[in-house]
């Protein structure tokens, strides 16, 4: 009864957010970084399901986990903010792939309050370079207008794949953090933090 409930408001909520032009529709070369649709649900849960997207995370997703992370988390913060974590779509090629876009991240650290660059795709979609242009695509929203100094981006020391397209951003390595949402002992606890400021950023795009 949860994902059906879930799913339900996702509709509702997407519905009053297109209407209000909350959730802005960015485009890339080959992606479409989109609001949130019901039919997003279950792709969604599958990928959070997959041990393969979620090596470097803490635990596998249950259905109605990944629905509530859309609906609880997700879609308010574009109401509220006017940037989140996209949909994206790959026309011609795949509806929904994954999501890709901007949040605050719901902790305390040092380098808290600020906004992070994110991404997790489907695996069948990995190695195409859709994350990297699709983040992008994200940077320069959130750089041209919404008109942030800074955005950061981090991960563990053994995800290269996302250390990788950090790198491919333009960021750069700023040390080493104890993610507070982990438990001392946990060999996902150590984090790289990455930064890229507006002024690097309108310097050139990354190579």
């Amino acid at each position: 009864m949860a994902a059906v409930s879930a799913a339900a408001d996702i509709d509702r909520e997407g519905e009053k957010l297109a209407g209000a032009g909350a959730v802005p529709e960015l485009r890339g070369d080959r992606v479409l970084l989109r609001g949130w649709r019901e039919d997003d649900l279950e792709p969604f849960a599958a990928l959070n399901a997959d041990p393969r997207v979620m090596e470097h995370f803490p635990r596998l997703m249950t259905r109605e986990q990944s629905d509530s992370f859309v609906v609880d988390r997700i879609v308010p913060q574009f109401s509220a903010r006017g940037f989140g974590l996209w949909a994206v779509e790959v026309p011609q090629v795949a509806a929904f792939i994954g999501f890709v876009g901007l949040q605050e991240p719901a902790f305390e650290a040092w380098f808290t309050p600020c906004v992070e660059v994110g991404w997790r795709l489907a695996f069948p979609f990995w190695g195409f370079g859709y994350a990297t242009e699709a983040a992008r695509v994200s940077l320069a929203f959130g750089f041209d207008r919404v008109g942030l100094d800074e955005i950061v981006a981090f991960t563990v020391p053994a995800n290269r794949r996302s250390i990788s397209v950090m790198e491919r951003l333009g960021m750069s390595q700023d040390g080493e953090f104890d993610h507070p949402r982990l438990p001392a002992g946990d060999p996902l606890r150590r984090h790289v933090l990455y930064r890229l400021s507006s002024r690097r950023w309108r310097s050139g795009p990354a190579s």
